[in-house]
């Protein structure tokens, strides 16, 4: 069994933030497979199922992010899960937008979140490390995380959380190359289309019945008088 986490904090208010991406991908996940309905348990909401082989719980916890640690660990005692089978999905300030790491282990990078976890459970579990960007300077960091994600934001975040909820069952079975497989491949850039409607690194078709690379004859080259000469010398003989 794996218990996965996604952070954020609780309420209407706080629903669209980036500190929330991480309950926005666990609700991205429940709805594709299939698990629910959000039951209240472990000073959170659960929602249990299986994705793929594995049996799995998702939890976002309702304590408020710089208490998600009290959540998180009533839940590892209960379903008696060591720290290694808890993945936390949560935000990345140094990561930028739409970018998705995973990492096992480490500190906290100052993350209240994964602070308090790391104060109930210790430092041995995996995350799942959402990138939202920097906005900069140090001091704008709260205003920042506490703010909705902007209108420009959709498209990438849409791509990142499909691609999460496709690599749901690659991060359940503990195969990460494949599960960031699966969010590469949502969120790959695509290429821009040129003029003629082509991808601008593909050449644009040739016209029928020529070929690939441009021929000159004889009779398109200008020629000489002494060419001409020759010519007719030829003709005559």
């Amino acid at each position: 069994m794996k218990l996965i986490v996604g952070l954020g904090n609780p309420g209407a208010k706080y629903a669209a933030n980036r500190h929330n991406i991480g309950f926005m991908a666990l609700d991205r996940i429940a709805a594709d497979h299939g698990l629910g309905p959000w039951k209240a348990r472990f000073q959170g909401l659960t929602a249990e199922g299986r994705i793929g082989a594995a049996r799995v719980v998702l939890l976002k916890p309702q304590t408020f992010m710089n208490l998600s640690g009290q959540s998180v660990g009533e839940a590892m005692r209960y379903l008696k899960l060591d720290p290694a089978e808890v993945i936390v999905l949560h935000d990345e300030l140094d990561l930028a937008p739409g970018k998705c790491r995973l990492k096992h282990g480490g500190g906290h990078a100052g993350h209240n979140g994964l602070r308090s976890i790391h104060q109930h459970i210790g430092e041995a579990y995996g995350r799942v490390r959402l990138g939202i960007g920097h906005p900069g300077h140090k001091d704008k960091v709260a205003p920042y995380v506490l703010s909705d994600f902007a209108k420009a934001d959709q498209d990438w975040l849409d791509d990142l959380l499909r691609g999460i909820s496709d690599g749901a069952e690659a991060l359940a079975s503990g195969d990460g190359p494949r599960f960031l497989n699966a969010v590469a491949a949502r969120t790959v850039t695509p290429r821009k289309p040129g003029r003629a409607g082509q991808d601008t690194d593909i050449p644009a078709p040739q016209p029928a019945g020529r070929d690939t690379a441009a021929e000159t004859t004889p009779a398109d080259q200008p020629q000489s008088l002494a060419d001409r000469l020759r010519a007719l010398t030829q003709r005559f003989r």
